[in-house]
């Protein structure tokens, strides 16, 4: 059996999410089904997360076993072929048998993009969410200071993120390893990027929603690290849009990470 690996870029604006799901339109179903076609077998293919519905992916890695030969370049190429326009294969290639696009991975980057500019464009408003008015950029970048490093993201986990009642893991600990804001003078487009060792569900979308209420004056800095403290979702702010935040890579190993950053300032050029 062959261990394949894929690079996928994906707009999730009209998909329930990455997992599958009986009877609704999502990426790992019909990303599976157009691989059984060309495979001519039944395919379980494993991504490195599982996305929300509407959240967008510019290098989501997953993989699969096959005992198809068919080549790499053909596989890609029968794939795009295949798959709606909202879904591309990046890149194919064959990895050792150990690899799982999921266990295998070091770190996660997400980036959520949101403006604050009166009237933002028709054509951005299924990528970036509209936060008109005052936004205090200090602030925020207080709060960001706050989760880098080690945490319990209790506060900022979404309902069904785990099985509570097991002792053993890590529950709800994550590393944040970077956590910043970029903006765009120009437009008045802000870029917030997290990179971690892993990400709870709705985690980063918990955080820029909490962030958000921060930088328009309904939160301090200060209670938003008192909500991280506290180990307490009802003290963090709304579930940031889904249409704003997309996975940028996955980290896997020096050289993964160098190509997958490549190929991220590649696609946004």
């Amino acid at each position: 059996m062959r261990n394949i690996k894929l690079l996928i870029s994906f707009d999730g604006t009209d998909f329930c999410g990455w997992q599958r799901q009986n009877n609704l339109p999502t990426l790992q179903g019909i990303i599976e089904e157009k691989l059984a076609i060309i495979c001519n077998q039944p395919v379980t293919l494993h991504g490195a997360g599982r996305t929300d519905s509407g959240v967008h992916a510019l290098g989501m890695v997953a993989n699969f076993e096959t005992s198809s030969d068919i080549a790499c370049h053909g596989l890609q190429k029968g794939l795009n072929s295949l798959l709606p326009e909202a879904i591309r294969i990046l890149a194919v290639e064959d990895a050792d048998q150990y690899f799982h696009a999921r266990k295998s991975a070091s770190a996660k980057t997400y980036w959520y993009y949101f403006s604050t500019v009166p009237i933002v464009l028709a054509t951005s408003r299924l990528y970036v969410t509209a936060l008109p008015g005052p936004f205090d950029v200090q602030e925020v970048e207080k709060c960001l200071q706050s989760i880098l490093g080690c945490h319990d993201f209790s506060s900022f986990e979404a309902t069904g993120s785990r099985d509570k009642t097991r002792t053993q893991g890590r529950g709800a600990v994550r590393t944040i390893l970077d956590a910043f804001l970029d903006q765009d003078q120009k437009t008045g487009q802000f870029k917030l990027v997290l990179r971690g060792d892993g990400f709870l569900r709705k985690m980063v979308r918990n955080i820029a929603g909490t962030l958000f209420e921060v930088g328009q004056g309904r939160m301090t800095a200060e209670q938003f690290q008192q909500a991280l403290a506290a180990k307490d979702r009802h003290l963090a702010g709304q579930t940031a849009p889904a249409c704003g935040l997309f996975l940028s890579h996955i980290e896997y190993d020096r050289e993964e990470t160098r190509r997958a950053s490549l190929l991220a300032k590649t696609i946004l050029k």
